[in-house]
């Protein structure tokens, strides 16, 4: 890799290292080389946009000026068919807008603080993608719980090089802040966080309790001299099904928290608005220290980023989206799905009420949210358990860490006592067998 950086790099490295800004010295060697390359093709092409006679766009178009498309596709898709275009690496601009607005309404604390605009990513998996080329370095450490999704794996310690370290979730029936801070505290200044809530893949969202333990740990790093990188995977974001717990995301608060702390938001429409096949996310950035053009700046390197990649992001997904977003039935039709989801955790939270002898199969892991619950087998192997379940009781969960994962988000709810009296008769086949 050749060590000079391109000028337009070394512009944004400099914006970002101004106004006494942490983010320039968070940047790992592959962030310090991203930019977007604005003085290029798109840079000339943006240049000639609104021109009589525009021959700089690599995209079609009829006699009449609008997209060359063709009809049997159009007619199904019923928008404007600007749809089919290209959208920009940043992503359409009226829906990062919008999807900027959403954010301040659902979490009401980041009414007034200052953070970016929202960059479009291929769903929130390419996210975490660009959040670790920009901030992961080879052999960096990333700090998360140890219950935790298996493609952070491939993501950071495969893709990027990363060693992912871990602490124990819970203490005591609630998230282990402490087991945090105290590898927050340890040697080196740089630090990089992974928090996901509600979690994959227990299912379980930190308590008021727990938010605030977690903010105060990252605040005594940062008063400490640490430089945080905390990663905020949002992918579950709003599916709280119990009283007593954090409904906003931890970005609200760690994004003004401390000059040293960089939130990172990663979010999308996958399960907030069930279009898993849409493919389509959010990166956001908050830093009390940046300014305006910090964030313009790291806006421009995660739309780099993109375009050095995909290019650029499913315009036919965002179009559907942003026309969603702007029907008034929109939100009552999403809090009659999320209380589809609503209605099975409270069935399972009755299932262990009216099932005391299955405390002698299993122990459920704490849960309050999300997709997911997690049951950690008592006596007998999590994997072999897994396999008697499928094979014998038609019945299929995810094994991992010696728990079995059991997404209740695709079960039905009449099959759900069915699935619990599997799994207790399936441990008591094994202890007697």
């Amino acid at each position: 890799m050749s060590q000079e950086l391109n000028e337009l790099a070394v512009e944004l490295n400099t914006v970002l290292g101004s106004a006494n800004s942490p983010v320039a010295s968070l940047l790992s060697e592959r962030g310090k080389r991203a930019y977007f390359p604005s003085r290029g093709i798109l840079g000339q092409s943006a240049a000639a946009r609104g021109a009589d006679i525009n021959a700089t766009i690599g995209t079609a178009f009829e006699n009449d000026g609008t997209p060359l498309t063709l009809e049997c596709l159009a007619e199904k898709v019923g928008l404007d068919n600007k749809a089919f275009l290209y959208t920009p690496s940043y992503g359409l601009p009226a829906l990062r807008k919008k999807w900027r607005e959403m954010m301040v309404e659902k979490n009401p604390t980041l009414n007034n603080k200052d953070f970016s605009v929202p960059v479009v990513t291929h769903a929130l998996t390419h996210g975490l993608s660009i959040s670790s080329l920009l901030f992961i370095d080879q052999d960096d450490t990333v700090i998360l719980p140890d219950l935790y999704w298996d493609n952070y794996d491939l993501l950071m310690h495969e893709g990027y090089g990363a060693k992912l370290t871990t602490f124990p979730m819970f203490q005591d029936g609630a998230f282990n802040a402490a087991g945090m801070e105290e590898m927050l505290m340890a040697e080196g200044q740089k630090k990089i966080v992974l928090l996901n809530f509600p979690n994959n893949p227990t299912g379980y969202s930190a308590t008021i309790e727990d938010a605030a333990n977690i903010c105060k740990a990252v605040i005594r790093a940062a008063d400490a001299g640490k430089k945080l990188v905390i990663l905020v995977d949002d992918a579950y974001f709003g599916l709280v099904y119990k009283e007593g717990v954090h409904t906003e995301s931890l970005f609200a608060e760690l994004a003004n928290c401390h000059d040293n702390v960089l939130a990172v938001k990663l979010d999308g429409p996958t399960k907030e608005d069930y279009v898993w096949g849409f493919r389509t996310g959010f990166i956001t950035f908050g830093c009390k220290a940046c300014k305006a053009e910090q964030y313009k700046a790291l806006e421009a390197k995660s739309a780099g980023v993109v375009r050095g990649s995909i290019s650029s992001t499913s315009s036919l997904a965002q179009h559907f989206l942003l026309h969603a977003y702007e029907l008034p039935e929109y939100k009552v039709q999403k809090q009659n799905k999320f209380a589809t989801l609503q209605e099975r955790y409270n069935r399972i939270e009755s299932i262990f009420s009216e099932h005391p002898e299955y405390a002698e199969s299993f122990s459920p892991m704490p849960f309050n949210s999300g997709y997911f619950m997690c049951v950690k087998p008592q006596g007998v192997d999590a994997e072999v358990l897994r396999k008697l379940l499928l094979e014998k009781y038609s019945t299929g969960v995810i094994m991992l860490s010696g728990l079995l994962r059991i997404a209740f988000s695709s079960v039905p709810l009449q099959k759900l006592d069915t699935l619990f009296a599997n799994l207790h008769n399936a441990v008591q086949e094994m202890k007697q067998g």
